[in-house]
């Protein structure tokens, strides 16, 4: 008894004792970080990084000329930001082109033949129809729908009616609720003898924009057609097909062709103590063909190297070595992500921290964590200094599709930085993911955030 006395009391004689230390060290903490944000609100280039890379460059699918343009310009501008070094690379990388003259339209048998245009667009990796093919539509709500119905899918063209939940508040839950249907639900419906998809946009939006995106084949099953549909044209499929005589008729030119060569981008800040531990900031280069892909992923290539451009500009010296990654291929395939730990894991490095923006680049709110509930919990005082620009919470459930490998390769703590999605779904993977949807505050507000973390991270650990 006397002893857990003496220990408790000693406990309390130290913590006294470290208290002005600590004090020390959150002021230090609170000053570097506002050092940052000043920086960056008055000095940071990522907003006009970004008008480069949407207006010069544009659309950067996997496997294309502009892709590789995008490799070039962000290789050059990482070295004209002083990074210790700047590398490529090399990752194979699904090859899929569009073609031209795509278009579908819905025809009402019961009215002579009306033909209504719809507004299209091919699903990502899709093979196409080549020639026109038209076929009566089965309208189907979800997967437990089409499974009652499967006597009546062949030779028909399914429509998934699938629609976000609106009572999400938040809304990445809503995405992955539906995004099944336009992965996977060409070849659920080819398992019954369809012969062709359409697949409601996974949007909220207020407008009649098509979301495109990637699908899965299944190789046990024909590889049949498949589009998304602009919402005001899913509703009006929804109000007026479930009965009666309506077909659907389209044509696509969607190929794959042989895997082709494109590159990771990385920067690196050598470590000052510890250079053979690595922190990795990233965000993925390729975008959809359809778009500019300013929201997705432009905000978070450019958060990526504004980051690093303060970070010089500070004169910062981390710890630890860190990366910056302009990953490849994200949307479809996810080559460069996979490469770029399967290289670390052959290099034996060590990996303590990963941070990726894949979620757009509105206000920010917060970061979610892939790591044990003992570390989210050890984190927590972090928030009094990251909540001043914007960070509401750091909680469980987090991460991203291009530092996913390296939790699994390594078991790395991974972070995603969480922005307000209440507009993100607007333009998801559609042709109004455009340079003027993303505020120039916004932006930097992210990147301010982000760099915070990181510095935290740097500094203090996991």
């Amino acid at each position: 008894m006397i002893d857990i006395f003496i220990f408790s009391h000693m406990k309390k004689i130290l913590l006294l004792l470290l208290l002005p230390i600590l004090a020390k060290s959150q002021q230090n903490d609170t000053a570097f970080i506002k050092k940052i944000a000043d920086e960056m609100l008055q000095n940071g280039q990522a907003y006009q990084l970004l008008h480069y890379l949407t207006k010069n460059i544009g659309g950067r699918l996997a496997g294309s000329s502009q892709y590789n343009q995008a490799v070039q310009w962000s290789y050059e501008t990482l070295k004209k930001f002083n990074s210790d070094t700047v590398f490529l690379q090399e990752c194979l990388v699904p090859h899929w082109i569009r073609g031209h003259g795509d278009a579908a339209f819905l025809i009402n048998k019961n009215e002579s033949n009306t033909k209504k245009p719809l507004s299209m667009t091919a699903i990502g990796n899709s093979l196409g129809s080549q020639n026109v093919i038209t076929a009566p539509l089965l309208f189907i709500e979800n997967f437990d729908d089409l499974e009652k119905k499967k006597e009546a899918v062949k030779g028909k063209i399914v429509y998934y009616n699938a629609a976000f939940n609106p009572t999400n508040i938040r809304t990445f839950k809503s995405y992955s609720e539906t995004a099944k249907y336009r992965v996977y639900g060409p070849s659920h419906a080819a398992k019954y003898g369809a012969i062709g998809v359409v697949v409601r946009s996974l949007s909220e939006a207020t407008n009649n924009f098509p979301h495109t995106g990637t699908l899965v084949y299944n190789d046990s099953f024909p590889t049949i057609p498949a589009i998304c549909i602009g919402i005001e044209d899913a509703d009006y499929i929804a109000a007026n097909a479930k009965t009666g005589n309506w077909f659907i008729s389209l044509k696509t030119h969607g190929k794959m062709l042989p895997d082709t060569i494109n590159h990771n981008v990385i920067a690196e800040l050598k470590g000052t103590e510890f250079p053979n531990e690595y922190i990795t900031i990233g965000g993925h280069l390729d975008s959809w063909d359809i778009c500019e892909g300013a929201h997705d992923d432009g905000a978070g290539v450019v958060q990526t190297m504004e980051i690093l451009r303060t970070f010089k500009a500070l004169g910062y010296q981390p710890k630890h070595t860190i990366r910056f990654v302009l990953f490849a291929n994200e949307e479809n395939g996810t080559r460069g992500g996979l490469k770029y730990a399967a290289l670390a894991k052959d290099n034996n490095e060590k990996h303590i921290f990963a941070l990726e923006s894949d979620a757009g680049g509105f206000t920010p709110r917060g970061f979610g964590f892939t790591m044990s509930a003992e570390k989210i919990a050890a984190i927590q005082p972090w928030l009094f200094l990251l909540n001043p620009y914007g960070t509401e919470f750091l909680e469980l459930g987090g991460g991203g599709a291009d530092i996913g490998p390296l939790y699994k390769n390594f078991g790395t703590p991974i972070a995603g930085f969480i922005p307000d999605s209440q507009r993100y779904f607007d333009i998801h993977h559609a042709a109004n993911d455009t340079f003027e949807k993303v505020n120039k505050r916004e932006l930097l507000l992210g990147a301010v955030n982000m760099a915070a973390l990181v510095y935290l991270v740097d500094k203090y650990g996991l």
